[in-house]
């Protein structure tokens, strides 16, 4: 299991957690812990988009010029 998909994980469980509760300051940290998970996620996700850019980006810069 990726770092990613446990933080989807993790706001998924929070989300039917809130939507089971009956008292609404239950609801609301539930769904306050959602919102966090599912940040940690997209923050997750950016980041290894920004690490393979970098990665093809110093590829890239490194490449030596093939010469007919």
């Amino acid at each position: 299991m990726t770092l990613i998909q446990m933080y989807t994980d993790r706001a998924a469980a929070c989300r039917r957690e809130a939507e089971a509760a009956t008292l609404v300051n239950v609801r609301d940290r539930c769904l306050g812990a959602a919102m966090a998970w599912e940040s940690m996620a997209h923050r997750a996700r950016e980041t290894e988009t920004y690490r393979a850019n970098e990665v093809l980006r110093k590829a890239e810069q490194n490449a030596v010029p093939i010469e007919n």
